[in-house]
């Protein structure tokens, strides 16, 4: 879809130019966030491009729910954090991708949401890792999402 970031996200992915890209499972894609304010933050980006869960066949909703909920569990094993925060918004961009958001009590606003955190903190360029940073990060939840899928 033309004007679609996630589509050109995955156009990115498909053609080897993501540098964020981490997996291909049956249902998306897993990518590490491009700002790492919240170390760990990944998105798990529909192959489809729909914007409701509704609008997916039964069986393959309930294997993107399955792979989601698999790319969760290797983002908390990855990066040892105390809770993740799940959201499937789409109000921005609509096609569907989930944000998995690793917390910690360490963190100044650790009981509100993620947002709650300033953009210009949260999106700042001192919080997109570098080339190693990224490797590392891609690594791990790479190492831990293969024992799962």
């Amino acid at each position: 879809m033309t004007g679609c970031l996630i589509c050109n996200r995955i156009d990115m992915i498909q053609k080897g130019t993501n540098p964020y890209y981490v997996a291909e499972l049956k249902t998306g894609y897993v990518v590490i966030g491009d700002h790492q304010y919240f170390k760990g933050y990944t998105l798990f980006l529909c192959k489809e491009h729909k914007r409701e869960l509704h609008e997916l066949d039964q069986d393959y909703k309930e294997m993107f729910l399955m792979e989601m909920s698999q790319v969760a569990e290797a983002v908390y094993r990855a990066f040892k954090c105390d809770k993740l925060n799940y959201e499937l918004l789409g109000n921005g961009d609509a096609h569907m991708h989930w944000h998995i958001f690793p917390r910690r009590l360490t963190e100044t606003n650790s009981v509100g949401p993620v947002w709650w955190t300033p953009r210009e903190v949260m999106f700042s360029e001192s919080a997109r890792p570098g080339r190693e940073e990224l490797e590392e990060l891609k690594r791990a939840l790479w190492d831990e999402l293969k024992k799962l899928i």
